[in-house]
């Protein structure tokens, strides 16, 4: 990055109106990563022979040698647009569903998103799973058809038929916004050709065509198919003609927000503080002189200045060596260095203003999602991923003497990649690595190997399981140690109207202390009584509390522990040990000791779980497998070995299509029965199926299996019978 370009960002950071925050989104192999090299190439961060085939952005050695994009790196470029400068901040996120975590938490650091269709595949489940995650976040989409060269040159489809291949996938588009959006989006971002929301073009040839660029610049489409058909390297005056960093640069200062619009109507879906008080009127407005706000996205661990925390700063500005909050941590930290982005490497200031992509050094143990300010204030909400960690693997290191450094890693990784759940068993040495599939845990597995230069040991994956009920219990009681105290719970399976609602975030799970209006409408909104919708005290995991007694005095000194005792057994149900969900846990009444020494916590507890355990026996216990719908793509000749390849595995066909390119099957497949899924598939197709995650549930297991499976997992857990 030349002298003046480094100047030139430090001029724009500053001033908000001028900057853009964009994310590229895709399904797997549609061309990101080359896409986002030529912008960066155009903005004059690489040299231009080199984009499209360099991969900047992938600069883990695994992305590049995989030749798939695994962290969401932040780059910002200067970009000129009618005698303007523009700053626009770029995340590229990979389009693998095992690493869909990444593309959540950049979603909460952009406003606007480029959705990038491959032009011979079009709209492809992970393209649906990504557009979900962008809209839930608020973010704009726009839409990049790639791969156009491959109609021309491969395929050679005439122009009308192109038009229509086109129409499809715009109007494929448009449907899944009309369906996932708001009410007031759904019309108001629908993507289009004649307003200029809708580009095509080709990232590896790098050109691109917009209308609103094609009538400036007076260029038609029969030209670059003419530039085709002359052979030979004659497509290379495209790239000179309509490049297309000025194409897509020039469509994203048009059409997506900068951070001061974006924030007056981002702010209210992820900021659930006090609109009206001044840090909220701060963060709607995106002002640069107001109450300090930073939300980290990615933690990267630089060799040189340690961890570096990078996200979006939506409030105020950082100064080197700043004291700062963090709020869900509950620490002072100071920072000891602020910069902005530039590919992999990192340009340091003296301050960073609101508005921005930032990398600041100096969080101590900083979380993803954290919020930093300087007073305390009102937490950001959590980034949530559209899919749980299923799969699990133990992870050893091979010699004793390396297990303080293992520990070390793993805590390391579980910051740089929030989507892994870690358990760190100190005493045995045995950890516990959960990820969202194979893949996901062999890459982490290659990192640990190789770029941290451990030998490890990885155990066969293990399934995580839920457990639930199917019926109301009748009124369990669970007494005290000391015989003063009874607890009378009642358990039973949770409203599919409130499951759901906790799903997507519409109930924010939580204890709720005071009353909360508007939880109540809400509850009452989803066919929940009114009375009852006044009786929820905790939403944890997928579960909820409810506190129906009356009239008793002392509730509020052990309300607290009577949670957690629920969170307990929540995180580990009677059955085998695993997390419970879908589960509505009720206290009826309750006999308290009147003096308070004799309802402390080690009273409390074992009465709360064994009324709790109780009341799950009473009420038919049942496991709950994680199931994935998978969408499976391969040539027609393949249609009878897939379907049978799905049905060894205990799956149901859920649509089978075919066209005269192959057929498309969606079929639901219960993951304990998915290890070794990719290969199986390869070999069944010859190589030629590939297979991608549409959505994950949990579906309750089949009767037969259930105490085969509670045995195995106890006697893997070691679990005696009456433990």
């Amino acid at each position: 990055m030349a002298p003046d370009m480094t100047s030139k960002v430090k001029e724009l950071q500053k001033d908000p109106t001028h900057i853009r925050n964009i994310a590229i989104c895709a399904h797997i192999d549609h061309g990101k990563t080359t896409f986002s090299d030529n912008l960066l190439a155009g903005a004059g961060m690489m040299s231009e022979a080199l984009a499209g085939k360099a991969r900047t952005l992938d600069f883990h050695e695994d992305e590049a040698e995989r030749g798939i994009t695994i962290d969401s790196a932040s780059v910002s470029m200067v970009h000129n647009v009618n005698g303007d400068d523009y700053l626009i901040n770029l995340i590229d996120t990979p389009g693998h569903v095992d690493f869909g975590g990444d593309v959540t938490r950049a979603m909460r650091a952009v406003d606007g998103a480029i959705v990038l269709s491959c032009a011979s595949e079009g709209i492809m489940p992970q393209t649906e799973t990504v557009l979900r995650q962008a809209l839930k976040e608020r973010v704009r989409p726009i839409l990049f058809i790639n791969k156009v060269d491959r109609l021309i040159r491969e395929v050679k489809l005439t122009p009308e038929e192109m038009q229509k291949r086109f129409v499809d996938i715009i109007n494929n588009v448009n449907k899944l916004i009309a369906e996932i959006a708001e009410p007031e989006y759904k019309q108001k971002w629908q993507v289009g050709v004649a307003d200029g929301t809708v580009a095509f073009g080709s990232a590896f040839h790098n050109w691109a065509l917009s209308i609103p660029y094609m009538q400036k610049h007076g260029i038609s489409f029969k030209e670059i198919i003419e530039a085709y058909e002359k052979g030979g390297e004659e497509y290379k005056i495209l790239a000179k003609r309509a490049p297309i960093h000025e194409v897509i640069l020039g469509m994203v200062v048009d059409n997506h927000p900068d951070p001061v619009t974006a924030q007056s109507y981002r702010i209210p879906k992820i900021w659930h503080g006090d609109l009206e008080s001044e840090a909220g009127k701060d963060l709607m407005s995106c002002n640069i002189d107001g109450e300090v706000a930073f939300v980290p996205i990615k933690i990267v661990v630089d060799p040189h200045a340690g961890e570096v925390a990078a996200g979006r700063l939506f409030g105020g500005k950082i100064k080197q060596g700043d004291e700062l909050y963090m709020n869900i941590a509950g620490t002072n930290v100071r920072a000891q260095q602020v910069s902005i982005y530039k590919g992999a490497s990192r340009v340091q200031l003296d301050e960073v203003v609101a508005g921005n992509i930032v990398g600041i050094v100096g969080l101590r143990d900083v979380v993803v999602g954290e919020t930093v300010s300087k007073n305390p204030i009102e937490p950001f909400e959590a980034i949530s991923h559209l899919f749980e960690p299923v799969v699990t693997k133990s992870i050893a290191a091979k010699r004793t003497a390396d297990l303080p450094k293992l520990i070390e890693i793993l805590r390391q990784i579980g910051k740089e990649d929030p989507s892994l759940r870690i358990e760190i068993n100190e005493e045995t040495g045995e950890s516990l690595m959960s990820g969202m599939g194979e893949l996901h845990l062999e890459i982490i597995e290659n990192r640990i190997k190789s770029e941290k230069g451990l030998e490890i040991e990885m155990g066969p994956p293990i399934i995580v399981y839920r457990e639930s009920v199917a019926k109301v219990s009748d009124v369990a009681v669970g007494r005290s140690p000391n015989k003063h105290n009874d607890f009378f719970i009642t358990v039973e399976p949770l409203e599919e109207s409130i499951i759901e609602a906790i799903a997507d975030g519409t109930l924010p799970s939580g204890r709720i202390k005071k009353k909360d209006k508007a939880l109540d409408e809400t509850l009452v909104g989803l066919g929940i009584s009114r009375d009852e919708a006044q009786q929820y005290r905790n939403i944890y995991k997928g579960s909820i509390f409810l506190d129906r007694t009356k009239g008793i005095v002392q509730i509020g000194e052990v309300i607290e522990l009577l949670l957690d005792a629920f969170e307990q057994v929540m995180d580990a149900g009677p059955l085998a040990r695993e997390p419970c969900h879908k589960m509505k846990v009720s206290v009826v009444d309750m006999k308290l000791h009147e003096d308070a020494i004799h309802r402390g916590p080690a009273q409390v507890y074992p009465a709360v779980r064994d009324a709790i355990k109780e009341g799950f026996a009473k009420a038919v216990p049942v496991i709950f497998e994680p199931v994935q719908v998978h969408q499976i793509e391969a040539p027609i000749n393949f249609m009878g070995a897939v379907t049978s390849l799905v049905s060894t595995k205990r799956g149901t066909l859920v649509d089978v299509q075919q066209d005269e390119t192959g057929v498309t099957i969606r079929a639901e497949l219960p993951v304990a029965e998915m290890i070794g899924w990719t290969s199986d598939l390869r070999s069944a197709t010859e190589g030629r199926g590939v297979s991608s995650l549409v959505s994950q549930t949990f579906k309750r297991l089949p009767g037969d299996m259930q105490g085969k499976v509670i045995r195995t997992i106890r006697s893997r857990k070691g679990l005696s019978e009456n433990q």
